[in-house]
């Protein structure tokens, strides 16, 4: 006899507690269907559906399903909360006129530098079929729901990528913005609903700043001309004396230039083959036909339209970290594009070529202002230039720093000849200052604008002029070189000279600036009305209703593309 038999009511009893636990876990139950017999039942039946999801996706990361996930889950909820669930998409098996501009929204979302992915476009589109064509599942509540919460999630991922951008915030950004409340989202659905004005309201959402509207401008021209052809990959450098790694180089590189009609595929091309084949492909380019690989060739090469796209929508997302509105005078040094504007008053008062860091010194990103200006400057070498080009040269050649111009100096200022000094036992850094006098051939030229930053860079002049006409320009160790360095400095005196009270004294003039140049005179000039400075860096922009493109040289929007832009 088993005396372990429960009876029969035991069994009866967990039965209906289990049907009690499911009961009042309700929420947590994806009906995959409900029928609706009239239009009229539609919306109080999504509402409840609607109220299902929202629990559902909040409880488990924004999963609806296997297929669908909410990226904004806590936020849908707070906006049905507040709108009792009711559905804003739909109403009685129709659709608002607002769902068709959103969802047209979402199909040319490229056209605005976002990707129509991100905002469930492929889930959207087979619902949206399916209800429109399907008069069976027209009828059904859980579609009807289930669309309404992913056009709300998508519209609210689409205005934080209007508003805020992709790019997390960081300490350059001035956008007050940078974090947005929820109560936001739920105001500016609730203000479309109200007001029903789609397009003045995303717009209204963006920077005002006449860069970021001239891009958004060239983004049809080159979706218009887009290649969305995914090319081979050509890795470089390759290991020089590998046949292996030669061999594969050749390969890859025969593949990728096979993609561009330059060469035809099969056997190893020779040399004079890869030759003609680089040619080729360097005309369509509009690059200096050579036939030689180089690092820029290859970047060409690795450069598609897709990633150009994604550059364009990581520019656009820059322009949303700066401030909402910019000074009425400002600075603007743009990196990537090696050149300086002075904007007055939304119109460009002077432009200049630069010169900017090395890939390895790289100018840093900063917001600052001028803060005084110094003809003939003196140059303190930085001790990064010490340490890596100096201290070994002056190790096997201790009068190394005299052969060059320059002077070494003690913590009280004395002059020190450098072979009284054992180099041998520095190796990181040494307790001197490296000087070089003022004067037509100092590294700094004859003029120099200084502003306060944690990096010791600044604005000058140089001595070497001719490295302007270069097309590549990031050469520096750190501070920005400026080809019209006199009209900025002459500009900077106006401006305070035109700003100063009546019967005010100036320290200095345009003239005066001119005056000390010609007369080799050293002087420093604190400047009254301080100009912001915004150094930053936007490899494209709009021009002519069409988008330049200049070389990532710091490889900083690659960082962007892998960390945010992995979605296309």
């Amino acid at each position: 006899m088993d005396t372990h038999k429960k009876p029969d009511h035991y069994y009866f009893t967990v039965l209906i507690l289990l049907l009690f636990i499911i009961s009042c876990n309700s929420a947590d139950v994806k009906k995959d269907k409900q029928i609706v017999s009239s239009p009229e039942q539609m919306d109080s039946r999504a509402a409840d559906n609607i109220k299902a999801a929202v629990e559902i996706a909040e409880k488990n990361n924004g999963k609806l399903d296997d297929s669908t996930k909410l990226d904004m889950p806590g936020i849908v909820k707070y906006f049905y909360t507040d709108n009792e669930y009711d559905p804003i998409w739909s109403s009685k098996e129709k659709w608002a006129p607002l769902t068709d501009s959103l969802y047209n929204f979402i199909v040319n979302a490229e056209q605005e530098g976002l990707f129509p992915a991100a905002y469930h476009f492929k889930n959207l589109k087979a619902l949206k079929n399916t209800l429109d064509n399907d008069s069976l599942k027209r009828m059904d509540a859980v579609l009807w729901s289930r669309a309404d919460v992913m056009f709300t999630d998508g519209f609210m991922h689409i205005i934080r990528d209007l508003k805020q951008g992709r790019l997390q915030p960081d300490s350059l950004s001035l956008n007050k913005d940078t974090v947005l409340a929820n109560t936001f989202f739920v105001a500016t659905l609730k203000e479309l609903v109200e007001k029903k004005q789609f397009t003045a309201l995303l717009n209204a959402l963006q920077p005002k700043n006449k860069g970021y509207w001239a891009l958004k401008k060239g983004i049809r021209s080159f979706l218009d001309s887009m290649d969305r052809k995914t090319y081979t990959y050509v890795t470089f450098p390759y290991k020089k004396g590998d046949t292996k790694d030669s061999t594969f180089f050749i390969k890859t590189l025969q593949k990728r230039l096979n993609e561009s009609n330059c060469i035809e595929a099969g056997k190893l091309p020779d040399s004079l083959q890869l030759i003609t084949a680089l040619k080729k492909y360097q005309k369509q380019k509009g690059f200096t036909a050579d036939g030689k690989i180089s690092t820029a060739l290859v970047r060409a090469l690795n450069t598609s339209d897709e990633e150009r796209f994604k550059r364009i929508a990581i520019t656009l997302d820059r322009y949303k970290q700066l401030p909402e509105t910019m000074p009425e005078k400002y600075i603007w040094v743009n990196l990537p594009g090696y050149y300086l504007q002075v904007w007055d008053h939304d119109t460009i008062a002077l432009e200049s070529r630069v010169i900017c860091g090395k890939p390895d010194t790289r100018t840093p990103l900063l917001q600052s202002a001028i803060s005084d200006m110094v003809t003939y400057p003196t140059w303190t070498v930085p001790t990064s230039i010490i340490a890596k080009q100096y201290l070994p040269k002056l190790k096997n050649n201790p009068n190394y720093l005299s052969r060059l111009g320059l002077k070494l100096m003690n913590a009280k200022g004395e002059v020190v000849s450098g072979g009284d000094v054992n180099w041998s036992k520095y190796s990181k850094g040494i307790p001197f200052k490296v000087m070089q006098n003022s004067g037509d051939n100092n590294a700094l030229g004859i003029f120099k604008f200084n502003f306060d930053n944690p990096y010791a860079v600044y604005l000058h002049d140089t001595n070497q002029r001719y490295l302007f006409k270069n097309g590549f320009r990031a050469l520096s160790h750190g501070c920005v070189r400026v080809q019209e360095w006199d009209k900025l400095a002459y500009y900077i005196a106006n401006n305070d000279s035109a700003n100063s009270k009546p019967g005010e004294v100036l320290k200095y003039t345009p003239d005066s600036i001119k005056n000390w140049i010609a007369n080799k005179e050293r002087h420093r000039m604190d400047v009254k009305n301080k100009i912001p400075l915004f150094i930053r860096y936007f490899s494209c922009e709009g021009k002519d209703g069409k988008i330049k493109f200049y070389d990532d040289i710091y490889g900083e929007d690659k960082v962007m593309r892998e960390k945010y832009f992995t979605i296309r």
